[in-house]
């Protein structure tokens, strides 16, 4: 069985995943680095088998040698800490040769898409360039240094040719994960808590900007996918300089989200509008400023390497049809709504 050292076994992304690669493979041996035993306790009770290790991502010597003792490394944690990356690569390919390479499967995002409209300070706006991560390879892996994530990911395409990597780049995901951490996305989320508290609902500009999406499990089938190939040498997918994968199921305007978003809440009876206003970026920095270019530019993708190679197809419900479940689970979290009305909603109760 392979050994898989895994970093951010209690987030969103990587709770999921880890729980999907576990459901798929039980006796994989696994090693996940926590950072404290409240968090390794957590994710003991829910995946027993595995072994903990707790530090950081600062604890490179750590990782270092943890990565060493793995045969596929899945790096879910922070997507631009580049020293984490350095030391994991250095563990691989400290143990590993070409005739049997290690594997780095990194987590990476499509904000990295958004670099264009951030140099032409747009917001709000449409634009019409969608990347494909077949077609456009060279280009994905050559954005300007400006470009979010970019310094981790020429850190990972810089990996020597005893370590074969594969960078993972989802879009804005949503839905409930099932990992022994964190279970809450946060783009369409935080949209949905700040339009419950402000009482009404917003969009960066006019809201015409595109995204893609993709359900947190649809995602994680993707890692299985990948871990599986690299279990198997390389399997069918391809790695390093065409090692580039993007997670789509479709894409939205953000203004339709914003809309659904206060309809539902209207619906609810926790606004008193459904009506959606039109902020400026700086109306939208003073409500959460980090929030701003994810809701605010474009990032639009077409994921056809994982589906050509690998055969992966997202298979759950759409953003859209979720809108309500979302903001449910946000009254319910500021406390505008009892604990078990998103159950009773749901028909699960």
């Amino acid at each position: 069985m392979p050994k898989l050292f895994v970093t951010g076994a209690t987030g969103y992304i990587g709770g999921d995943a880890l729980f999907a690669i576990l459901e798929a493979h039980p006796k994989y041996e696994i090693t996940c680095l926590v950072r404290n035993s409240t968090k390794g306790a957590a994710v003991a009770k829910q995946h027993p088998t595995v072994r903990l290790v707790y530090g950081d991502l600062d604890s490179t010597n750590l990782l270092a040698t943890e990565a060493a003792a793995a045969e596929i490394v899945c790096h879910f944690a922070h997507a631009d800490h580049e020293p984490s990356v350095e030391a994991l690569v250095r563990g691989l390919a400290s143990t590993h040769s070409t005739s049997k390479p290690g594997y780095l499967i990194h987590t990476s995002g499509t904000g990295s898409l958004s670099v264009y409209d951030a140099q032409a300070e747009l917001y709000g706006s449409y634009a019409e360039k969608t990347f494909s991560d077949t077609s456009d390879i060279a280009e994905l892996t050559s954005l300007p240094d400006t470009a979010s994530h970019r310094n981790v990911e020429k850190a990972i395409l810089a990996s020597p040719p005893s370590v074969h990597t594969a960078i993972v780049s989802p879009p804005t995901i949503y839905g409930t994960g099932r990992g022994a951490g964190n279970r809450a996305s946060d783009q369409v989320n935080k949209l949905a808590a700040h339009t419950l508290t402000r009482g009404r609902g917003f969009t960066v500009g006019d809201g015409e900007n595109r995204w893609c999406e993709v359900h947190i499990a649809d995602l994680s089938r993707l890692y299985v996918a990948l871990v599986e190939a690299a279990a198997a040498r390389g399997g069918h997918a391809t790695w390093n300089a065409e090692g580039y994968y993007f997670a789509e199921a479709g894409e939205f305007a953000w203004e339709e989200v914003a809309n659904a978003i206060a309809r539902a809440a209207f619906d609810f009876g926790l606004i008193k509008t459904d009506d959606v206003q039109a902020l400026t970026k700086e109306e939208v920095d003073e409500i959460e400023a980090a929030e701003t270019p994810l809701w605010g530019r474009n990032s639009r993708c077409r994921a056809e390497r994982a589906r050509e190679l690998l055969g992966w197809r997202p298979v759950e419900k759409g953003l859209m049809e979720l809108v309500p479940e979302i903001v449910r689970g946000e009254a319910v979290r500021l406390g505008l709504l009892p604990e078990g009305h998103k159950a009773v909603a749901a028909g699960e109760a």
